[in-house]
């Protein structure tokens, strides 16, 4: 199985036990080995006291396309940590687009940058991931485990 398709598989076992992605409205466009690429659209019941997108919500999209890029290996990986910058405001009937792209993995850690833009490619969001890998328990039993980036 190349990389690729494990990407997929991996993708697909979370995808269905994700109730929180799935229940925001979440759509996976694109998955890969360390990446992800995912959209949600800001409903009305997403906005805040100031009638724009709550930053939580915003930041449960980019954890979702964290978690699926580094889940990616077919290793359970979990966040150890995260930041997040918001740079500008959402607002009903945006279509947000969270792009994660592993920056370094190595041995049970690893390091996400997730850039959340608008439907107009606004950068609306800078979240930075750190992950932590449980060694040897994968995501898709009867899968091989593979290799991250560079190895």
């Amino acid at each position: 199985m190349d990389a690729q398709a494990l990407a997929e598989a991996c993708r697909d076992a979370m995808w269905e036990n994700d109730r929180a992605s799935r229940g925001l409205g979440m759509q996976i466009v694109a998955v890969g080995p360390g990446s992800a690429t995912l959209t949600m659209a800001v409903r009305e019941d997403m906005l805040n006291g100031h009638d724009i997108c709550h930053g939580g919500f915003v930041t449960t999209l980019a954890d979702s396309a964290f978690a699926f890029a580094c889940n990616a290996y077919n290793e359970v990986t979990v966040a150890s940590g995260f930041d997040m910058n918001l740079i500008a405001a959402a607002r009903k009937g945006d279509v947000l687009t969270a792009v994660a792209t592993e920056v370094a993995k190595s041995g049970r850690t690893g390091v996400y940058d997730i850039a959340v833009s608008n439907q107009r490619g606004e950068r609306v969001a800078a979240f930075r991931g750190r992950s932590y890998t449980m060694k040897g328990r994968p995501v898709v039993e009867g899968l091989p485990i593979g290799k991250q980036r560079g190895s």
